[in-house]
């Protein structure tokens, strides 16, 4: 029997450490979503936290354009992803394309860390908008030479990846069997000793 989207998402929920921010393990990556417009006041929410995320020399080289459905921007975005993504992705209402100006404002010289900083910056995104009880998911799977001629994106900023946002969907929605079964199965990660494990580095229990 199919998973409704309330099992889904317990499904998908991390288990519960004392200590550990519980936005951290109730965060997962969706792959449908609902019907539903996300009001342009949560979304302001979202990006007034990503603006206090760190960066190197607080250069904040994150730059985001922001798509709502139906937009001619949004209808760009979909058109420059691969085929087995869209059609899942273009479900959500709301496509943030991510970008990194790859040098410093000072002086122009290169930032090695533009990209770093974008992805503690989307990191920031997605937290925000679970705590706000919203899904997201990065996908990479994009033409970037498509997407920055039909967006005229400037040359100095790269292409970090495409998040998609808005409400959680049903999976029995799902496109295809082998998406709803992604979707429906549970999360596994590295214990804290694989991550933490070069040299002499501390060891935990």
């Amino acid at each position: 029997m199919a998973l409704s989207a309330s099992e889904v998402k317990k499904l998908k929920q991390a288990p519960l450490v004392e200590g550990v921010l519980p936005v951290v393990l109730e965060r997962w990556s969706a792959r449908f979503y609902a019907d539903r417009d996300v009001p342009l006041a949560e979304i302001e929410k979202i990006f007034e936290a990503v603006r206090w995320t760190a960066s190197a020399r607080n250069e904040q080289p994150w730059r985001f354009v922001v798509a709502s459905r139906n937009s001619e921007t949004y209808k760009k975005i979909v058109q420059a992803m691969m085929g087995f993504t869209r059609p899942w992705a273009s479900t959500a209402p709301v496509l943030v394309v991510c970008l990194a100006k790859t040098r410093f404002s000072h002086d122009g010289s290169p930032n090695p860390f533009h990209q770093y900083d974008l992805g503690a910056a989307g990191t920031t995104l997605m937290l925000q908008a679970t705590w706000q009880g919203l899904c997201t998911r990065t996908l990479g799977s994009i033409h970037s030479d498509e997407l920055r001629k039909s967006l005229a994106i400037p040359e100095d900023y790269s292409i970090g990846s495409v998040i998609t946002l808005g409400y959680q969907g049903d999976p029995a929605a799902l496109p295809s069997g082998e998406m709803a079964a992604m979707e429906t199965s549970s999360r596994a990660r590295k214990s804290v000793n694989e991550l933490v494990s070069w040299g002499e580095s501390l060891k935990f229990a």
